[in-house]
């Protein structure tokens, strides 16, 4: 059987050499910007934040496509999916030589990024032509191709100087196009796959390749990974211009000395996977962590001058640390960046040998997502602090949280590797020889509930109930801030202008959708998390990352000179809380019995919904008023109007006040709540809602009515003071979602009582008439009361869509327990019932996340709208021929006589009537 142990000497040379040359290739075209950006910036005459967001898209794009190259070079082999990489990135190299505008340089941009993916396919092709005690040194060889970076800063600027930068980028293209060449006819597919094709194997799915990324080891891998790799794609980037502005060196020097750390965290990286191949990743990880640690906290430390009293008098001394010393210590830092880099991926090809491609690409991904984060932190924490080292103490910081995590990972392992061995030793070494003592058994941790039987109807009254309640109703206040941070950019970019930012009416909008994309996108990952790490702690780690945008917004609002990248990304972030939805339903859906199961949903979601309405109630009140005092920073003054004299305005409140609550909530989760053992689900068996039609059907149903919900909440505060600036709209807007969530948690019974498709068919008709309602006064906008037609329309539209949420959410187990009857007519009513409620759960979960990005595409359809045609009645047009769509599939599908649901919901309609 042809494997990596019997693959000849010299087909592996031969791989390995040819991968690194390649390899070499891609980064060079991958760091192109680097040199050809500053002549683009001239010609362009782009500011400091359009050339760091040219520099980056090509790292951002690298980054994210290592998932799936990885994945292809699994499925289909890395030799062929190598060269496709080459070719395609080569093209998007020479076509960037047609760009004459920005966004044009923007858009080749991504397409140049491609050549930062080829790591993951080569992580793929090189670690299955070498044996397990191999693998570290042959990856670490294949990862030196980082220099080719330096090949490019070394070789680019004379071309550039004598051709200028389109011949620069014309020869790149063309190199990677004869590398493309060389590679394929140097090299033959790996043994794995030639095996593969020999036996007639059929590769994995694309699911099952993503199955190990469920595992909380992969995503500590990453963070390792987002340090020696991230960080040092963003320090290549960040000391030339640190040097010239802390030391004063001219750019030669401070090339020279950027290269001490460069070349070593590139070249070495091939030492580092020897030395994991002969004394195991996990020591050089230790060794690579704590000097890292050692070595940023030595170089964070920034310029200080002390005075001590002495018995002569004051005695004072000044400690800062020279270009000689910080030259030395960056080169160690660069060193032992290498080595980690290679220990990283010793561990991989271990750990998850079927699964290279998938693991290897997301730890890829996380990495280089590094090199495009953390040079724009920098900037951030130098704005903020004024500190040039500040970029250390956040590497410092995480390193040292890696290496916390590591060491407890570490203990937690062998803890439980030789748990028996120690329960078997005596209290202390004296008592060896003893009579055992009689042991009393060890007291099971209070907070993993090991013996949960919700349907028990004893265990229930007795037990269960009280603990259920306790987690509903600490998941609750959770869920609340997580909507409230979710959508806190609704209120605040109405409110941007006043402080001073002056951003157009399309990017304003574009600050309040973002949340909405992101929230959505996390939600469909977040809804497979609490399986996996237990819903305590899940709902704690949530719940603790939502300060990040909290803080970030209090600090970036407070400058008008902010770039507009920060805040978007501010924006981006604010997603943490659109997604711990998904988690947050999973988790408590756990907790209760069949028949408590929708109230309890009902509950946590029509309440946490709250959170959209608090917080627009809530922030116009606090930003008025200095409630942290000069902890708070200091107010902007709002220019004065005919009305009103000039005033305070404390916007950064509309971040700091929720912290408070965030701590508060965090705490009472890890302590109040509790894991239940046995929740556990698989991916593979919920996958099987992606072959069923009505989960689709459900999303876009769902889509009309959650996705209108969140999306007007995001969009009526800033539409409103777009079309009526005379009126102070933002102190009516809490009351749209408050309407809306009131009326889910509110109007359950009536889909209980009528039929959810009944239902639903009437709130899409209503949902019409409020769009019919709203362009009607945005028509006669100039009218006396015309806003408060406005408003009361939109009230129709969150109560019609309140109430949706709940029809739509009791259609789907209804769906889903007749779709059984057909789809496993041989099987047992019990099994049937059982497959409806795990996939009635699983499409639950997943029309979500698909409906959560109405809070991305109705504020940015307003601002796309309003772009192009200078009013949003192009928006709602198509939000109402959306709705038109949403009833006439409700009713044929579901509701009409030979729909679906069309005999069970008259069943259950006729008994209650007799009732009445």
């Amino acid at each position: 059987m042809t494997s990596a142990t019997t693959a000849s000497p010299q087909g592996q040379k031969t791989a390995l050499a040819m991968s690194t040359i390649a390899f070499t290739a891609c980064f060079a075209v991958w760091t192109i910007f680097a040199i050809i950006g500053i002549q683009i910036r001239q010609d362009l005459g782009l500011s400091e934040t359009q050339f760091g967001l040219l520099v980056g898209t090509p790292i951002l794009t690298g980054s994210l496509i290592r998932v799936v190259l990885g994945i292809w070079a699994d499925r289909y082999g890395g030799r062929v999916v190598f060269v496709c990489t080459m070719l395609a990135a080569a093209v998007a190299t020479f076509l960037l030589t047609y760009a004459t505008t920005y966004p044009q340089m923007l858009l080749a941009a991504l397409g140049v990024g491609i050549s930062g993916g080829s790591f993951a396919v080569g992580v793929a092709y090189v670690s299955r032509w070498y044996p397990a005690e191999k693998q570290g040194t042959a990856l670490g060889i294949f990862g030196a191709g980082n220099v080719g970076a330096a090949v490019t800063k070394f070789f680019a600027p004379l071309v550039l100087v004598a051709f200028g930068w389109h011949t620069v980028a014309e020869i790149w293209a063309a190199a990677l196009v004869v590398m493309a060449v060389v590679f394929w006819f140097t090299t033959r597919d790996d043994p794995v796959l030639t095996e593969r094709r020999r036996s007639g194997e059929q590769p994995k799915s694309t699911w099952m390749e993503l199955e190990p990324l469920k595992n909380i080891q992969v995503w500590r891998f990453s963070l390792y990974y987002f340090f020696v790799f991230g960080a040092f794609v963003a320090l290549a980037l960040w000391l030339p211009q640190y040097l010239i502005k802390v030391y004063g060196v001219d750019i030669r020097l401070a090339g020279i000395i950027a290269a001490c750390f460069s070349v070593p965290a590139s070249l070495f990286r091939a030492y580092g996977g020897h030395l994991s191949d002969v004394y195991g990743a996990r020591r050089v990880m230790y060794w690579t962590f704590l000097v890292s640690v050692a070595a940023t906290f030595v170089l964070s430390y920034p310029p200080t001058d002390y005075v001590v009293r002495g018995v002569n008098g004051p005695i004072a001394f000044h400690a800062e640390l020279g270009v000689v010393g910080f030259t030395v210590t960056i080169f160690i830092l660069g060193f032992f960046m290498a080595l980690g880099k290679a220990a990283v991926f010793k561990h991989i090809p271990v750990y998850y040998p079927k699964n290279v491609g998938s693991v290897g690409g997301l730890v890829g991904m996380i990495g280089g997502l590094g090199g495009f984060i953390l040079p724009i932190v920098f900037g951030l924490l130098l704005d903020l602090t004024g500190l040039w080292t500040s970029c250390f103490m956040l590497l410092f910081l995480i390193a040292a949280g890696s290496l916390a995590w590591m060491h407890l990972a570490v203990r937690q392992m062998e803890r439980e590797a030789s748990q028996e061995s120690i329960k078997a030793l005596p209290p202390f070494p004296e008592m060896q020889g003893m009579a055992t003592p009689v042991r009393k058994p060890v007291k099971e941790s209070a907070a993993v509930l090991t013996d949960w039987r919700p349907e028990d109807r004893t265990f229930w009254q007795e037990k269960g109930r009280k603990i259920a309640s306790r987690n509903l109703w600490l998941s609750i206040p959770a869920l609340l801030l997580s909507f409230a941070i979710w959508q806190v950019w609704s209120v605040v970019v109405a409110k941007l202008p006043l402080v001073g930012f002056t951003f157009t009416t399309d990017q304003l909008f574009w600050l309040a959708a973002l949340p909405g994309l992101s929230g959505a996108t996390l939600r469909i990952f977040y809804s497979f998390m609490v399986p996996i790490l237990g819903g305590r702690l899940w709902t704690t780690l949530t719940t603790w990352s939502l300060i990040i945008p909290a803080l970030g917004i209090g600090y970036a609002v407070q400058n008008p000179d902010t770039p507009y990248i920060v805040l978007l990304i501010l924006a981006l972030l604010c997603g943490f809380g659109g997604g711990n939805f998904a988690s947050s339903m999973a988790n408590i859906s756990f907790f209760y019995p069949k028949s408590e199961k929708g109230n309890a949903l009902a509950l946590n979601a029509g309440l946490g919904n709250l959170g959209v309405s608090v917080v627009q109630f809530v922030v116009p009140l606090v930003i008025t008023t200095g409630i942290f005092g000069g902890l708070g920073g200091d107010p902007a003054m709002v220019p004065a109007t005919a009305a009103t004299g000039e005033t305070p305005l404390w916007l950064q409140n509309a971040g700091f006040f929720f912290i408070p609550f965030i701590i508060i909530a965090a705490f009472a989760n890890w302590f109040g709540m509790n894991d239940i053992a046995s929740a556990k689900a698989s991916f593979t068996e919920q996958a099987v809602i992606f072959q069923r039609k009505h989960n689709w059907i459900m999303c876009w149903l769902y889509t009309g009515t959650f996705g209108s919900f969140i999306g007007y909440s995001a969009g009526f505060p800033l539409l409103s003071k777009t079309l009526f600036p005379d009126v102070n709209a933002l102190q009516f807007a809490f009351l749209g979602p408050l309407v809306g969530a009131l009326s889910r948690s509110a109007t359950g019974w009536l889909a209980d009582k009528y039929g959810g498709a009944r239902v639903t068919f009437w709130v899409f008709v209503l949902m019409m008439a409020g769009v019919c309602g709203v362009l009607y006064f945005i028509g006669i906008k100039d009218q006396p009361h015309a806003f408060w037609g406005f408003f009361a329309s939109f009230l129709v539209l969150f109560f019609a869509a309140g109430v949706g949420n709940a029809s739509t959410f009791q259609m789907i187990p209804a769906i889903m327990g007749k779709e059984m009857g057909r789809l496993m007519p041989q099987a047992t009513p019990e099994a049937r019932r059982l497959q409806a409620e795990k996939e009635s759960a699983a499409i639950t979960g997943f029309t979500s996340a698909i409906a959560a990005f109405g809070a991305f595409f109705i504020p940015k359809g307003y601002g796309s709208s309003i772009t192009l045609t200078g009013g949003p009645e192009a928006a709602l047009w198509a939000f109402l021929i959306f709705y038109v769509t949403c009833v006439l599939i409700t009713w044929a599908v579901y509701a009409r006589k030979g729909g679906l649901l069309h005999d069970i919901e008259r069943g259950r309609a006729r008994p209650a009537s007799a009732n009445a």
